[in-house]
């Protein structure tokens, strides 16, 4: 199937390998290209072995406007088991580290363009905080490595993302801090390390004040929109299963909230999700 995104919308951040677009990603993709979205990165998010290229298989298959990344998202930092399988921890440190060798090896893929998503989730707790903070300091070294940006999720866990960040010098290779929902301050010390902010569709919450405040102050080099599809849908698509189609509510939306044309801000953050990720902009 042939599809040709027009544009310049970029969404930085979404889920294709969620099993919501199975048997869906064409009609999701078409609907996508027909909504203006020129660009796309799928979130490889490495939960066990079988889960580790399901993402990169997306993006080798549409090339052309798809590239990828690679990590393992906090609330997986503990290697998920199956349902009453019982490992000691020998056996859950050989398990994560073959996951781990899986991760660093698909990092180094030319369609791999961020590592992550990683970083410390305090709401939920699915994993020890300890293993998350492990997770996240052994990513972020990796990340310097293979010199490739970092994708950080971070939820009531301000305080010792930044430190994490500062103490491994995440600093080196920079990143996004993706669905961003911390206030001005936050986005301000992440970007002192070459952290960028990018807006989900929370931004268009009405309780979402602190995170419209920040959207309003961040530079304009600094600043990326996503969906996170399929979680976190757009007002007016509020409710429903998100996608990539609805990163232009969310566009629009952040445009309003900065006095600028709604084209002028796609295409602002088409070119920065651009330079961030090593890629052509848009003509």
């Amino acid at each position: 199937m042939t599809i040709s995104p027009s544009g310049p919308l970029f969404d930085t951040h979404c889920h294709l390998d969620h099993r919501k677009y199975d048997g869906k990603i064409d009609e999701v993709l078409t609907r996508a290209a027909d909504a203006g979205v020129w660009r796309m990165t799928t979130i490889g998010c490495a939960r066990t072995l079988e889960h580790v290229e399901s993402a990169l298989q997306i993006a080798r298959a549409h090339r052309d406007w798809i590239t990828t990344t690679i990590g393992i998202h906090p609330h997986d930092a503990e290697p998920p088991v199956e349902e009453g399988e019982v490992l000691d921890d020998a056996a859950l440190r050989a398990l994560d580290d073959a996951r781990f060798a899986e991760v660093e090896r698909i990092a180094r893929d030319p369609l791999v363009v961020a590592i992550g998503e990683m970083g410390l989730d305090y709401y939920y707790d699915n994993s020890p905080r300890e293993v998350q903070q492990l997770a996240f300091r052994r990513q972020i070294a990796l990340a310097r490595e293979v010199k490739k940006p970092i994708v950080i999720h971070t939820r009531d866990a301000a305080d010792d993302t930044l430190r994490i960040m500062r103490e491994e010098n995440a600093a080196d290779v920079g990143g996004i801090i993706h669905c961003f929902s911390e206030g001005p301050a936050f986005a301000k010390a992440a970007l002192d390390m070459n952290f960028v902010s990018s807006f989900s569709g929370i931004v268009t919450f009405k309780s979402a004040q602190a995170i419209q405040e920040a959207a309003t102050q961040q530079p304009a080099d600094a600043i990326l929109i996503e969906t996170d599809a399929p979680y976190l849908a757009p007002i007016p698509q509020r409710g429903k299963r998100n996608e990539p189609a609805f990163v232009s509510h969310t566009a629009d939306f952040v445009a309003g909230l900065r006095g600028v044309d709604p084209e002028e801000l796609r295409w602002t953050t088409a070119r920065n999700a651009c330079a961030l990720f090593g890629l052509t902009p848009p003509a």
